[in-house]
C-alpha cells in the first residue's frame, strides 16, 4: 500500500512538471507565463538596454497590449556589440522613430514558438521568412539540429540562444545579435 501512495505522489508530481517547466529563467530572473512580455524583461539582467529601448521609443504600451506578439530579444552583449556610440545615439529623443523601426523590426504579430519556426523552416526547403511588425522580412534557418538563426535585412545572423519564453501576450525568443533592417 505504501509504495502506490508513493507511486501516485510520483505521477501526481511528473504531472504538474508542464506548468512549472513553462517559468524560464532569463537574466538569473524567472520569467512568468502570467505576465506580460514587459513585466517580465523589466526583471531580466540580461535584457537592460533593450529594456531601456522600449521605454525611449514609447514602446512599452503596445508590448504590454494583448498581442500576441513574438519577440526575437536580443541581449545586452548583443546591444554592446553593436558600433560604439550606437545605442547612446537611438536613445536621444531625436532618434526615437530610428530606434522605434529598429525595435519592431524584432517583434512579429501573432506567436510563433520554437518547434512552429522549425516545422515552418523545414516546410520551407531549409528557410522560412516573418514579416515584422516593422512591416520588413526576417529569415530564419537552422544551424543544426535544433538551433534556429535569424537572418536580418543587413545580411546579419543571430542565434536564438533560448527559446520559448512564454508570456501572457506572445513568446520570447533570446538573441546573441541586434537585427538591422535594410532600410
Amino acid at each position: 500500500m505504501k509504495i502506490r501512495l508513493i507511486a501516485a505522489a510520483a505521477i501526481a508530481a511528473s504531472l504538474a512538471l508542464p506548468a512549472i517547466a513553462q517559468t524560464v529563467q532569463v537574466g538569473g530572473q524567472p520569467m512568468f507565463p502570467n505576465k506580460t512580455i514587459v513585466a517580465n524583461a523589466v526583471n531580466s539582467a540580461d535584457h537592460t538596454t533593450l529594456v531601456a529601448a522600449v521605454k525611449a521609443a514609447s514602446l512599452v504600451d503596445t508590448l504590454n497590449s494583448a498581442g500576441p506578439f513574438t519577440v526575437f530579444a536580443p541581449t545586452n552583449e548583443a546591444f554592446a556589440a553593436l558600433p560604439a556610440g550606437t545605442v547612446d545615439t537611438l536613445l536621444k529623443p531625436e532618434n526615437k522613430a530610428m530606434l522605434s523601426h529598429i525595435l519592431t523590426y524584432h517583434v512579429v504579430s501573432g506567436t510563433y514558438d520554437a518547434a512552429r519556426l522549425r516545422q515552418m523552416i523545414v516546410a520551407g526547403h531549409g528557410e522560412a521568412t516573418l514579416k515584422t511588425v516593422a512591416g520588413a522580412t526576417l529569415t530564419l534557418s537552422m544551424n543544426g539540429p535544433t538551433n534556429i538563426v535569424v537572418h536580418d535585412g543587413k545580411g546579419g545572423v543571430a542565434d536564438v540562444t533560448i527559446t520559448d519564453v512564454r508570456q501572457s501576450n506572445g513568446v520570447i525568443h533570446v538573441i546573441d545579435h541586434v537585427l538591422l533592417p535594410a532600410a
